[in-house]
């Protein structure tokens, strides 16, 4: 398949910002042939029930997508809410089945919600059960223990803060993170946390093995684990809706699980969609920068910087962008620890007036704030930060380049 650059080649930049209605229209479709995309998060309430649940979710679509004469599929098993955040906003996939914040952000950049488990799901924090702690107010200055930032528990911990016009961050004392929620109950036992965040039904199976146990605290419920299809895919969310609701039963996941296939509307995850780790709007000493702005500094000799990974990149990118991956460990927030990322600053080249454009996956998407901020440190004096990214890019109707569909 052509990328946009290859047909378009030869017409002079200017004129492609008054075509950009047209370019949207020609962006790719989706592919007729080879295998549809899947990325199954069962979520990490713990490490043997969510492979477990992977496999019944695997079997479960595999089959819906044979009744809809698609008999190859690659269903892959993701551990990485972060990596599938940014993947739903490079639509990568063609089908997601994730936790609520993941299908959140699906749907924000173009897919459809299909359905999901009757099981709704509600982050809710735990002391135990003769600790003074008895609310939120009350848990101030603790030691919380948490999942990792991109957990569904995390993000609904962090709206009801929020709410009270705080952040975990000021609310709480030290913090102690672990990939598994199951992994928290020692840190209470230990007395290491205070104070651990978990979803209620892992605080139920708590309770039911004769742990001394309290709920402090319960955030608003949203959505169980849930599925999506993007809105260019070879199946249509009601295709998948019919076959995925018949397999979920002959499966019997339905049946393990205790539940039933419901219906989702994009109503159904707005607010959670809400809670995502917004970059600010402001970065001192850079110029934020909108896709209009970038089409003219591409015009006049900047170089745009993709701070993204590998597989992001070749999924979409500005044509003639330079791929530099910002390795990314640091904590979502403005001051956030430089020194436990990686960015290669000699890559930007040694003349420090050059004009460069950062830019990675959006107003989530903290890699291209921070690789900025990196630039600056460094001398660079002309630095352009394109918040919106690919993803306000892509939308604008601008030209990308893309790997040829397999």
């Amino acid at each position: 398949m052509k990328s946009q650059s290859s047909i378009l080649s030869g017409v002079p930049l200017a004129a492609l910002i008054l075509c950009a209605p047209a370019l949207a229209q020609q962006q790719p479709a989706a592919a007729s042939t080879g295998p549809v995309r899947v990325l199954v998060n069962p979520g990490d309430s713990g490490e043997v029930s969510r492979v477990a649940l992977y496999g019944a979710w695997k079997g479960a679509l595999e089959q819906a997508l044979r009744k809809e004469d698609i008999k190859h599929a690659n269903v892959a098993l993701s551990a990485d809410a972060t990596a599938d955040l940014a993947a739903t906003r490079s639509r990568i996939h063609d089908i997601f089945v994730a936790p609520a914040h993941v299908i959140g952000s699906a749907v924000r950049y173009g897919y459809v919600p299909v359905l999901g488990l009757s099981k709704p799901v509600q982050a809710v924090l735990v002391a135990p059960k003769d600790s003074g702690i008895n609310n939120l107010q009350q848990a101030a200055g603790k030691r919380l223990g948490l999942p990792l930032q991109d957990s569904v528990v995390t993000y609904l911990l962090r709206g009801e803060v929020n709410a009270s016009n705080t952040t975990i961050k000021r609310h709480f004392g030290p913090l102690y993170d672990t990939r598994y929620q199951d992994a928290l109950l020692p840190c209470l036992q230990i007395r290491r946390c205070d104070v651990v965040a978990v979803e209620k039904a892992v605080f139920d199976r708590w309770v039911a093995a004769g742990e001394q146990v309290k709920i402090v605290m319960e955030s608003k419920p949203v959505p169980g684990l849930s599925v999506a299809v993007r809105d260019n895919a070879r199946v249509s969310a009601d295709q998948l809706n019919a076959a995925l609701t018949e397999t979920l039963h002959s499966t019997g996941l339905l049946r393990t699980e205790n539940a039933k296939a419901i219906s989702h509307a994009a109503a159904d995850f707005k607010y959670v969609s809400t809670l995502g780790y917004f970059t600010p709007r402001a970065l001192p000493g850079a110029n934020v920068v909108d896709a209009k702005a970038v089409v003219q500094l591409l015009q006049a000799g900047a170089i745009y910087v993709d701070t993204r990974t590998d597989t992001e990149f070749k999924a979409g990118h500005v044509s003639g962008a330079k791929l530099v991956p910002y390795g990314e460990k640091s904590a979502k927030e403005a001051d956030f620890d430089a020194a436990l990322d990686q960015f290669d600053l000699a890559k930007l080249g040694a003349n420090r007036d050059a004009e460069l454009i950062f830019a990675c996956n959006g107003p989530e998407c903290w890699k291209s704030f921070k690789a900025s901020q990196a630039a600056l440190k460094a001398g660079y004096r002309r630095v352009h930060w394109f918040r919106g990214g690919f993803p306000e890019w892509r939308t604008s109707g601008m030209k990308f380049d893309m790997a040829a569909q397999q």
